[in-house]
């Protein structure tokens, strides 16, 4: 006999109408194996021996216990007991007992058996759906005892027919009767006529001599998943061309599908392929502006740095002709004004680009920030001038950096959009340096010409427009980078010799 003070134990092993999840069922059916129901019965807690050997007792407790000396009822004779039945506790609320679940079947008893168009939609092409309807024709045939071929045609009909039947139902119904369709038919201005169980477009050409799909094309209704799959075969058919073409395919075909331009249009513009072929590319939204970009500052305040070239230049003459050197120049442009100033420098080296650096500072006054990208030249100078690299790991050196009063920034590394501003200026350069060499007589270059030309490029770039000219004649005044730096424009001023002094500070 076993013994337990949980009834919701012995309703578990009682059950047998209720279903258990897995942990509890697997338990149960364990259980049910190795003992019969007739043996399960309960016990209280207080003369259940097994509750004091898991809670514990004291040694002075243990000598009169339930525990050696066993609960009262077991020295009477148990013969006489009489097994009692055991139901699960609130099965509604148990969280291990499976919930009942009440379903309703409704069987439609069809007069004519019909293949339905209910898996129609589980298909996503057309050819697809057409060999699967054919195996299963061939299947019934080959069961019937028939051998004969069953044609692509005629499995398409059969679709054809099945959608028909479940969109155009009142409409079929009505013209198999003889009698008119319904007032509220969506394909009444089509003139409709069954022609061996398939609806088809009427018209006034029925008498001509074109094929029959071309003046009475069947009617397939576009809402169907196979009107979807129709366009979709036609449309890679064609190998995805526009809509005309589209349509025009299905025309062919001998098709007319209600709705067709707004489906077509709708399959073309979810098409993968037409959008791969033919889609327009997006523009990147732009990002802020940095902050120095937008800060309030005297000109050559915060600078872009970036060396453009080479150019071959005559360093010496020799017997034999002339030897010839490269030249490079580093272009720095103000992210504020947008002004810029050129040097001319003859190696792509740190020592070359610090005394770039140097008569910069000195021609334009100090610098509170450069940026540049991660050229080993810049990477080089920044270390040899010991300016305040951000970028620079060592917390020691940062420390000692941070004393000076210029700091550089190097961008990140592959990532030449950060200077957009600065490689903008050098492209603009490239093309006046350009026009300007293709304008020169010989084409001996030499260093001196070459310092002259970056000077008159800086003029030209220097004199460019801030803003769109106006139109307006009360604003003809064109603001320029170089007006900032220098406070002049381009008129000379008049001379005065024929005022005398009264009348030159008059007109001032």
């Amino acid at each position: 006999m076993y013994y337990s003070d949980s009834k919701v134990v012995l309703g578990y092993l009682s059950n047998e109408r209720r279903r258990f999840y897995v942990y509890v069922c697997n338990r149960v059916s364990r259980i049910r194996k190795s003992s019969s129901l007739h043996q399960w019965n309960y016990v209280t807690t207080d003369e259940n021996p097994a509750d004091q050997g898991t809670r514990g007792l004291l040694p002075e407790q243990l000598g009169d216990s339930l525990w050696l000396k066993g609960p009262d009822f077991l020295k009477v004779n148990t013969s006489n007991f009489q097994n009692e039945t055991f139901s699960l506790v609130n099965p509604d609320q148990d969280s291990e007992v499976r919930p009942k679940i009440v379903t309703l079947k409704t069987v439609s008893v069809s007069t004519k058996p019909t293949l339905g168009t209910s898996r129609f939609s589980r298909f996503g092409s057309w050819l697809s759906l057409v060999r699967a309807i054919t195996f299963i024709k061939k299947c019934i045939r080959k069961k019937a005892g028939k051998v004969d071929e069953i044609s692509r045609r005629e499995t398409e009909m059969l679709i054809i027919k099945e959608v028909q039947q479940q969109y155009y139902q009142k409409e079929l119904c009505a013209l198999r009767a003889g009698k008119p369709l319904p007032k509220d038919s969506t394909i009444l201005t089509l003139s409709p006529y069954l022609d061996d169980g398939l609806l088809r477009v009427g018209g006034r050409i029925k008498l001509s001599d074109l094929p029959e799909g071309e003046k009475t094309p069947i009617l397939i209704p576009g809402k169907s998943h196979v009107a979807r799959l129709l366009v979709h075969h036609h449309h890679e058919k064609i190998y995805h061309q526009g809509r005309h073409l589209t349509e025009g395919a299905i025309r062919s075909e001998g098709l007319w599908i209600s709705g067709g331009k707004r489906l077509v249009s709708s399959i073309i513009h979810h098409c993968v392929t037409c959008c791969k072929m033919r889609g327009k590319p997006l523009c990147q939204k732009m990002a802020d502006l940095p902050k120095v970009r937008l800060t309030r500052s005297a000109p050559f305040t915060f600078v872009g740095v970036d060396v453009f070239g080479p150019w071959s230049v005559i360093t010496r003459r020799t017997r034999g002709g002339s030897a010839h050197s490269k030249r490079w120049a580093v272009l720095f442009t103000c992210l504020y004004s947008r002004a810029v100033h050129i040097e001319v420098i003859e190696e792509m080296t740190s020592s070359s680009f610090i005394n770039a650096l140097r008569k910069f500072v000195a021609v334009r006054g100090a610098v509170s920030e450069f940026r540049s990208d991660r050229g080993t030249n810049f990477v080089g100078a920044a270390a040899e001038l010991q300016m305040n690299v951000v970028n620079v790991e060592d917390h020691n050196l940062k420390t000692f950096l941070a004393d000076k009063r210029t700091v550089w920034r190097f961008n990140p590394p592959h990532a030449s959009h950060f200077g957009g501003t600065w490689e903008r200026m050098i492209g603009i350069a490239r093309r006046i340096l350009e026009a300007m060499l293709m304008d020169t007589k010989h084409g001996k270059l030499t260093h001196e010409v070459l310092t002259t030309f970056m000077a008159e490029v800086m003029a030209i770039m220097n004199s460019r427009p801030l803003v769109p000219v106006s139109t307006d004649v009360e604003a003809p005044f064109v603001l320029s980078p170089q007006i900032l730096l220098t406070q002049k424009t381009h008129e000379v001023p008049s001379e005065f010799q024929d005022l005398d002094v009264k009348d030159m500070y008059r007109s001032q």
